[in-house]
């Protein structure tokens, strides 16, 4: 007896999603892991001053979520890659499916990683300031004499997010050429390295460099946000018919 039952494609790319959550909650305890280690190295801060007159030392140490959402940011990296591999495509064979929806499914569950690293990334800060002032005896001038506005914490948060997710669009990408030819393992980085070798010898600015302050260097929120969206759907859309053109269990 044949069923008339059809299944929507958002019902699947939810199916999946929930799926996805569970079985990546180990991903989501390196994060934590992670972001400790971040943590670590940020103690030290990221800038210093020191100042020395009549016999009295000042010692000024600069403290932010940098180096946390930097961490954050190489997770986000290995976290798309890892997704494209043999065993995260086949675990979606288990019920019906298609690449398109497994592609969806994954960069939904990419940009929900993203803001949970974002998030927690900034938090981070707090944490330092906190281990600082209790643990370390630092004297957090800056902290109280600076008052805390929540718009400028909020586009902080925006704005990790979106350079986690785009960072994850690349590892997206880069994942999805692995598994069409092992050779984009040797050829990804000799072409980046190589790039950076003949800007040197031509005298110009690295092309990698070029790129990092296009995006990182953009003053404008709005604008920047539009940057990381076009550029997230230039790696993403290549990355979805490259899949969906992959055999079935290739």
């Amino acid at each position: 007896m044949m069923s008339f039952s059809t299944v929507k494609t958002s019902e699947i790319v939810k199916k999946q999603l929930l799926l996805k959550l569970k079985a990546n909650i180990d991903a989501f305890s390196s994060l934590v892991w992670i972001q400790l280690l971040a943590i670590l190295f940020s103690l030290g801060g990221v800038g210093m001053q020191g100042f020395h007159s009549d016999g009295i030392s000042i010692s000024i140490k600069y403290f932010s979520a940098d180096m946390v959402i930097a961490f954050t940011m190489i997770w986000g990296l290995v976290s798309a890659i890892t997704i494209t591999t043999k065993p995260y495509r086949y675990f979606d064979f288990s019920f019906v499916t298609n690449r398109v929806t497994s592609s969806l499914s994954n960069i939904i569950y990419l940009a929900l990683a993203s803001v949970i690293g974002g998030v927690t990334a900034m938090l981070a800060k707090g944490l330092l300031i906190i281990i600082g002032s209790f643990f370390l005896d630092f004297q957090l001038l800056n902290f109280y004499s600076q008052p805390f506005h929540i718009r400028d914490f909020l586009i902080g948060i925006m704005t990790a997010v979106q350079y986690i997710f785009f960072i994850s669009s690349i590892g997206y990408f880069i994942g999805t050429l692995v598994q069409v030819s092992r050779l984009f393992i040797v050829a990804i980085p000799v072409l980046l390295v190589g790039s950076m070798f003949i800007d040197g010898i031509m005298g110009q600015e690295p092309i990698a460099i070029k790129t990092l302050e296009f995006y990182f260097l953009e003053p404008t929120f709005i604008l920047f946000t539009v940057k990381v969206l076009i550029s997230s759907v230039l790696f993403f859309a290549p990355s979805i018919s490259i899949l969906n053109r992959m055999e079935v269990r290739k």
